[in-house]
Parts: C-alpha cells; sequence; structure tokens
C-alpha cells in the first residue's frame, strides 16, 4: 500500500505501571530524536497494531504507541477487573505520565474513532503539551452520536445488521441497546456474557467500511478482542464516556494555536460527518478533509493518504 510506509520496527517496549493496579503496554518506534507523535487507538478497547506505525516517516518521527487501560497487551484485561479505576480522565492522565516519563515536551496526537475523543480531552486539557492534532473519524461521545450508532440510526444503512445486534435483547430493552448490553455484559454466566460481546462487536465490523468487508466482521467477532472491545464500549458509553454533553466541541476554543487536521471519510455510518464539520467550524486553525467514497475505516486508501499527508506536512 503506496499510502502507507514500509513497515517499521519496534525499536523499544516495556510496561509502564499508571497506579490503580494498572500497567500499560507502550513501544516506540522510528528516529528516538525525531518529532514526537502518540498514535491513540480506537475502541475503547482495540489496542494497537503494527499499520499504526506505518503513517509516520520514520526518519523524521519518534513514534510513540500504548494500549490504553484494560487493552491490548496492557494489564489487568478488561473482563478482569471491575472497570472502576478505567475512565477517560484515568486516559489522560496516563498519556501525560508517559509524556513525562520519556522526557517529551510537546507531542503530536494522532487518533482515530475513539483515539479522537482520547486526543481532544488530552489536548484541550494539556494544549501546551500538544504541537498537532491529526483526527480521523471525529467522534465525541455525544448522545446524538451514540444514538446514531447504537439507538437506530444507522440501522436504516444495515438493516439486518441491526436485526443481528439487537436479537440477543429482550424486547423491552430494545430502544436502549447500550443499558441492554450492560446487564448481558454482566450476566454470570459466561457464555451469556461471549455471546453478546461478540454480537455487540460485529454490529460495529459491520459498519465499518464503505462496502461489506468480512475480514472486518471475522476481526471483530473474535472472542478475546470482542470481550475486551464489548466491555469497555459499553462501559464508557453508558457514562458519557466522563463527559458534559457536547464538552468537546464547546471547548474547542482550547485548541486555538494548535494546528489540527481532520480527516473524515464522506459515507462514514459510525461517525457520520457532521462531528467532524461541527468540531472544525468550533475549533480555529483546523483543516477539515472530507475524503469522497471512504467511509470509517482507516485502511480505505483515500483516508490513508490524507493521514500521511497530514503527517508528512508538520514532520
Amino acid at each position: 500500500m503506496d499510502e502507507l510506509y514500509p513497515p517499521t520496527p519496534v525499536r523499544a517496549d516495556g510496561m509502564l505501571d499508571v497506579g490503580d493496579g494498572h500497567r500499560i503496554y507502550c513501544q516506540e518506534a522510528g528516529n528516538p530524536d525525531g518529532k514526537p507523535v502518540a498514535v491513540l487507538h480506537g475502541g475503547p478497547g482495540s489496542g494497537i497494531s503494527p499499520m499504526m506505525r506505518r503513517h509516520f516517516d520514520p526518519e523524521a518521527y519518534r513514534i510513540i504507541l500504548f494500549d490504553q487501560r484494560g487493552s491490548g497487551r496492557s494489564t489487568p484485561k478488561a473482563g478482569e477487573d471491575d472497570l472502576s479505576a478505567n475512565t477517560l480522565w484515568h486516559l489522560v492522565s496516563d498519556m501525560e505520565l508517559l509524556r513525562e516519563r520519556l522526557n517529551i515536551a510537546r507531542w503530536q496526537l494522532f487518533g482515530g474513532s475513539w483515539g479522537s475523543t482520547l486526543a481532544l480531552a488530552y489536548a484541550q486539557t494539556y494544549p501546551a503539551r500538544v504541537s498537532e492534532l491529526v483526527l480521523r473519524g471525529v467522534f465525541t461521545v455525544r448522545q446524538r452520536e451514540l444514538d446514531w450508532l447504537y439507538r437506530g440510526g444507522a440501522a436504516n444503512l444495515f438493516p439486518a445488521e441491526w436485526e443481528a445486534f439487537v436479537s440477543p435483547l429482550p424486547e423491552a430493552q430494545q430502544a436502549d441497546p447500550i443499558a441492554g448490553y450492560a446487564e448481558l455484559l454482566r450476566s454470570p454466566d459466561r457464555a451469556v456474557r461471549e455471546r453478546a460481546a461478540i454480537a455487540w462487536s460485529v454490529w460495529e465490523g459491520a459498519t465499518v467500511a464503505l462496502l461489506p468487508q468480512e475480514s472486518f466482521v471475522h476481526q471483530y467477532s473474535n472472542q478475546e478482542f470482542a470481550v475486551t472491545f464489548a466491555r469497555l464500549a459499553v462501559h464508557y458509553f453508558r457514562h458519557g464516556a466522563w463527559l458534559e454533553e457536547g464538552q468537546l466541541i464547546r471547548d474547542a476554543g482550547k485548541l486555538a494555536g494548535i494546528p489540527g487536521v481532520l480527516v473524515q471519510g464522506r459515507y462514514d455510518a459510525v461517525c457520520p460527518p457532521i462531528t467532524a464539520h461541527q468540531l472544525h467550524r468550533a475549533w480555529p486553525g483546523s483543516e477539515l478533509k472530507l475524503v469522497e467514497g471512504a467511509g470509517h475505516a482507516v485502511s480505505d486508501p483515500g483516508v490513508m493518504a490524507a493521514l500521511r499527508a497530514a503527517a508528512d506536512s508538520f514532520r
């Protein structure tokens, strides 16, 4: 894929103790003296992957990735603890601790979907620590965004997939799938929990690409992935990610002076373009790149090309 740089090997990795019994897995790649960039994965709960290192020129960038609390190789796994110490603001604090530990004065933030949420929350909390933002498939966890994906909006585009998504729920709970799935994922029956996690996860796998791709459904239906992904997503979304309604767009003025590029698929069915548009209007100095013929998936060639161009422009 010419839109990506060649595979970049991990140069250093390890675990960082962030408190509350949590240790997050971190890795570095690229030039140790290069421009620092922190790559924020989606989900919540999806974890990092080798492809995430390939958006950046390894000669120019010091590439930093980490698995957020409960995700990937971080411990404990989301299926193993009560999640009381796993909130958006814990993740923001973890990022600040990692920045300090790596002795970085300012870093670029690069995140898609949930990663854009975390990037915005961190940048609005620590604007002096952020050099630029590159965000894809912008998500700010407003109620209208959750309603679109989990209360029937996207069902207009994916009716059969929606029926499969709500089918594990009693009819009385189908009007509020987030609450219904929260109950299923707390079931004392492990089989019930696992079936619910896979159904939740497959719904996103079915909606993430512009055109149906079985590879996404297969990835999201993996039991180990799905349990983490579903449990963290439901936990965060039930609580509105511990944000005031509309907070990340309301406080976009705090990003003034921070250059930013918003890369958004025109036909993103998971995070529709209206959110990126409204954030762009509220954020002085931001640039919105609307990619025609693209959905939510980062693997879309047009999206990858726009992300690489944005990263190259800031190197």
